[in-house]
């Protein structure tokens, strides 16, 4: 299967979404599908889809038989078939899903964002199904998802899929890197006077009790 676009992912997404969680109004119209994809809620990036992208993108995905026109409705009503287009388990397209959707995520926040589409027992769960998507075979099509590294300051990692290619590193953000720069500038300045306070301190004591400075006594002994 060939890499695809942002907005195929979300218009994919969408359909798998309401799929499972407005059963009631799916398969859904195109008017649906589109306010779907344009929520600003659940969505990361916020995107703003148009009717005809939405309609193209649609077409694309029903070549590749992840989606399909369903019949005996007035108006065009769409579904998505990516457990089979894609050969993946429930639970499995689940996490993609919501990755489409949400973008990269921990563990534990694909498991909290699942609620309404899957229950999953615990993380290892999660971890067992993505572990298991990225692991998967050359002869199936290859991973499906990457584990990011972990950012600076997060103690989990994050995941993404590779629906739509290949996905770099995510850098650092530079906020984030400044503000701990910072920080670690404060803490040597703090930790340099107060050493400074020390030795002054003990240099004092020294000369109350008539000792030699640091490094003069094994010079005296010598003599």
């Amino acid at each position: 299967m060939r890499a695809l676009t942002d907005i195929e992912a979300r218009v994919l997404g969408t359909l798998m979404e309401k799929a499972r969680t407005v059963p009631d109004s799916y398969p859904l119209t195109l008017n649906t599908l589109v306010a779907g994809c344009n929520q600003k809620t659940s969505r990361e990036p916020v995107m703003n889809v148009g009717d005809a992208q939405a309609q193209e993108a649609l077409d694309s995905l029903k070549l590749l038989s992840l989606v399909f026109e369903s019949s005996g409705s007035r108006a065009a009503r769409w579904e998505h078939n990516f457990q089979r287009g894609v050969g993946v388990p429930e639970q499995s397209a689940v996490l993609l899903g919501l990755l489409m959707l949400r973008g990269p995520q921990t563990a534990g926040e694909l498991r909290l964002n699942a609620e309404r589409w899957y229950r999953f027992a615990d993380i290892s769960s999660v971890e067992a199904f993505l572990d298991e998507l990225q692991e998967r075979p050359a002869e199936k099509g290859g991973p499906l998802v990457v584990k990011l590294p972990r950012q600076p300051g997060v103690r989990e990692p994050r995941w993404a899929h590779l629906l739509c290619g290949p996905v770099t590193a995510e850098p650092a953000a530079p906020a984030s890197i400044a503000a701990a720069d910072e920080a670690l500038n404060d803490r040597l300045a703090t930790l340099e006077a107060e050493v400074a306070t020390l030795r002054s301190a003990v240099q004092d004591i020294r000369r109350e009790l008539g000792l030699s400075p640091p490094g003069h006594a094994e010079s005296n002994d010598r003599t």
